[in-house]
């Protein structure tokens, strides 16, 4: 159906284990900060993987009276080091609504090619708050823009010097 995914690829100088690992076990380094990307604004937070199938994609956000744990999705398929696959639920989903994210990392001559590919956006209804109005492949587009700058930065950590 049109519109209802979009595909993002990118490579990194790393070989397909590192490139997971640092896709899971340091999302937090990599996936981009604000109220653009993250449900907890300006306020200081975690983003985590649980490394589990069933495990939650989590962020953890400082407040006031101690951090509170918004859970984004959870864990579908963890097969490390080829294959992420979770639901997603934007801060303004309802309770049932969702949409899945899967993500191949393939050996490439420089690297890893990793591919996230989001599925499930025409089930968001058309007036959805996600969708800032746009509909079909307006929308696609607009999501993919998202993942191409989340990937930007995972590119950047992964060229990084690492310790």
């Amino acid at each position: 159906m049109i519109g209802d995914s979009t595909r993002i690829s990118v490579t990194v100088a790393v070989p397909p284990p590192l490139a997971f690992d640092i896709f899971t076990g340091e999302i937090d380094r990599w996936w981009r900060r604000g109220i653009k990307f993250r449900q907890a604004g300006a306020k200081r937070g975690f983003l985590g993987i649980e490394p589990e199938v069933g495990g939650r994609l989590f962020e953890s956000i400082d407040g006031d009276d101690g951090p509170h744990v918004i859970e984004v999705g959870r864990v579908s398929v963890w097969e490390p080091p080829r294959r992420l696959g979770f639901t997603w639920r934007n801060a303004n989903f309802a309770p049932h609504e969702h949409t899945d994210v899967d993500v191949e990392f393939v050996p490439a001559a420089a690297g890893t090619l990793v591919t996230v590919t989001h599925r499930g956006l025409s089930a968001l209804r058309p007036d959805h708050p996600a969708r800032h109005g746009l509909q079909g492949a307006e929308f696609s587009r607009m999501i993919g823009l998202w993942w191409g700058e989340q990937m930007s930065s995972l590119r950047q950590l992964c060229a990084a010097p690492r310790s």
